[in-house]
């Protein structure tokens, strides 16, 4: 089967300006996650999807291919991650280029590993899932959280306030790292009901919003380095 490797960066970014290009460690963001898949040779191809022209500079140096710009309709804050994907397949459709499988790989996710993203293909392969995706375990129950009410705290469920958290159902969230994907099986979402999941180390997982995130995930990166 052919495999495509597709990297969404647009430009914008609100929270930490020109999050996919700034520097980590010495190199662009987006660098670690583009020699990460090259690495990996799972893939026909790695793209990046971006309407950046900086961002596109960086990718092709990297390694990767910018074979069209990303429309300004997929540019904005509403474009989901289904659309961009739709699009770049549309574009290479238009092309005589198709892939089977699709793997969405964020730019923001440098501590993403060859290990993690070759068993999730073997998981999508394997089980017959229409969708992968790598989560991580919640640092503490959820269950046991609390919400503010009128300036007061409130159990959100309080029926769990004397259950031993260990005695908890563990809950998962996305991590934010990659999406392995049956295209023709997805309608309106990546996550179907037939969509399984890769459970990855706290210690290789770090969402990147803030200042702080940011530094957590140099701290994590360079502990591999010790």
């Amino acid at each position: 089967m052919h495999r495509l490797a597709i990297i969404p960066a647009r430009g914008g970014s609100k929270r930490i300006p020109h999050k996919n290009s700034r520097p980590f460690l010495g190199k662009p963001m987006i660098s670690y996650v583009i020699q990460t898949a090259i690495e990996s040779g799972l893939f026909d191809e790695v793209m990046v999807s971006t309407d950046d022209a900086e961002i596109a500079a960086i990718a092709t140096r990297s390694g990767a291919v910018v074979p069209f710009l990303r429309s300004a309709a997929n540019s904005d804050d509403h474009a989901t991650t289904l659309q961009v994907i739709e699009e770049v397949l549309h574009c290479y459709k238009q092309q005589d280029r198709v892939f089977e499988l699709v793997c969405c790989i964020y730019p923001t996710a440098p501590l993403m590993t060859v290990a993690h993203l070759t068993e999730g293909l073997q998981v999508l392969e394997t089980k017959g899932f229409d969708s992968v995706f790598a989560a991580v375990s919640y640092g503490h129950p959820v269950w046991r959280g609390f919400e503010l009410k009128d300036q007061k705290a409130e159990m959100i469920w309080p029926e769990n306030k004397s259950v031993r958290t260990q005695d908890l159902k563990t809950v998962y969230h996305d991590a934010g790292q990659w999406y392995w994907l049956r295209p023709d099986n997805l309608k309106d979402s990546i996550f179907t009901a037939n969509t399984g999941m890769v459970v990855l180390p706290e210690m290789d997982v770090q969402d990147i919003d803030t200042p702080t995130d940011w530094k957590l995930a140099e701290l994590k990166y360079k502990s591999r380095l010790e």
